[in-house]
């Protein structure tokens, strides 16, 4: 039967089934304001705050739910900040403490505690190699336009300085970055822009920029700059590439130059110096013979001194000697009875020992030679010295 049917007893039941006694008491889900109340009651005994309250339910008991609240939410509070202000602080970072808004301390590794809202903290990581990337067109010192790409590799090493003296450290750091790359750029031919030039480049930039970072006091240390290959932009890349192969020819053509210059130039001077050298010989043996013709000349003048008639009798015969030796003439004299007998003559013998017969002669040449020789021996006999008269 329904508990809410004519002629039920309405009064001892309820919705969940239970019956209500005559003391008040009832059987089901316990009722949330008594609940609330035991709990509130047991907060104030144990602050110290509550009293019981009386029969007649008066102020009392109000005021001590009023402190129980107050305490409750004063340990929330508490717990909330002590559970802000211990930080712990790992291997790699340290933190930055400001104190009213001044620097304070540096706090390392560990387990720390710090006071907010006096407090303020500032923690980052210290060890860990942080990058940047940029990447722009600028012109070059021959002024060309360049697109230059470049990777800034960092990390903090000051970490007060990081927190306190710039606003937005990193801000700076791209800015100083772009001011040095366009500086050393600027300062630099396209040429060593593009191909062997990246590796100075990179430390003329590094080295800029750590100036910069340290004037503006950033706490921030360059470790390392990586200037990727520049190329031109994309607009002129047909006509750069072109430029490129002209100086690859240009610089192949010097190389076969050289080449040649290095073998031709050692050549003519190995020429000039034996040319030098035959000089010097050739002089040293003038000098020479100069020296011996007159050594001889006065030793001679001294035996012609001695004996006149003897030498100056040696002297003619070794002249003719001389002048014959080198002649293909041949001069007979006849005996005083005027008969002459037959002679022999080597003709091939002569003709070879002649100075016309260091040259090859052929045909009629050779034709002519000999009929030239004829003629001298024919007129042999007839030829009389001055002895021979």
């Amino acid at each position: 039967m329904a508990w809410n049917e004519p002629g039920g007893n309405s009064n001892n039941q309820d919705p969940w089934g239970g019956k209500r006694r005559n003391n008040g008491d009832r059987k089901g889900p316990p009722d949330l304001d008594e609940a609330f109340r035991k709990l509130q009651e047991s907060l104030n005994g144990l602050f110290g705050g509550g009293k019981k309250r009386s029969d007649d339910g008066g102020g009392s008991g109000g005021n001590g739910g009023g402190f129980g609240l107050l305490g409750i939410g004063l340990v929330v509070l508490a717990a909330v900040w002590l559970y802000s202000a211990v930080y712990v602080v790992d291997e790699q970072e340290q933190a930055v403490v400001l104190r009213f808004g001044k620097y304070y301390e540096t706090v390392g590794p560990g387990l720390n505690i710090y006071f907010p809202p006096i407090d303020k903290k500032y923690m980052e990581n210290v060890t860990r190699e942080r990058a940047y990337t940029k990447q722009g067109q600028m012109l070059t010192e021959d002024e060309n336009i360049v697109e230059v790409p470049l990777t800034v590799q960092y990390k903090i090493t000051n970490l007060q300085d990081f927190v306190l003296n710039v606003d937005q450290p990193e801000i700076s750091l791209q800015q100083a970055t772009d001011s040095a790359l366009r500086h050393v750029v600027g300062s630099t031919a396209m040429d060593q822009v593009l191909t062997e030039g990246r590796e100075q480049m990179a430390s003329e930039i590094k080295e800029r920029l750590q100036r910069f970072l340290d004037t503006y006091r950033t706490g921030i240390t360059v470790t390392q700059v990586n200037v990727q290959s520049a190329a031109a932009p994309r607009e002129v890349q047909e006509a750069f590439d072109d430029v490129i192969r002209a100086r690859e020819d240009e610089q192949r053509s010097r190389n076969q130059a050289e080449g040649y210059a290095n073998g031709v130039v050692p050549e003519a001077r190995g020429q000039a110096q034996r040319i030098i050298e035959d000089a010097n010989g050739y002089r040293d043996e003038v000098i020479s013979r100069a020296k011996g013709e007159a050594d001889r000349f006065t030793k001679l003048v001294a035996e012609y001194r001695k004996a006149p008639e003897v030498t100056r009798q040696r002297l003619y015969l070794d002249t003719m000697q001389e002048v014959f030796s080198n002649t293909s003439k041949v001069l007979v004299t006849g005996n005083k009875n005027g008969q002459n007998n037959l002679l022999y003559l080597p003709l091939d013998k002569m003709i070879q020992n002649s100075p016309a017969s260091s040259s090859p002669v052929t045909g009629s040449a050779a034709a002519s030679s000999n009929t030239d020789v004829v003629p001298h021996i024919t007129d042999l006999p007839q030829t009389r010295t001055r002895e021979s008269r």
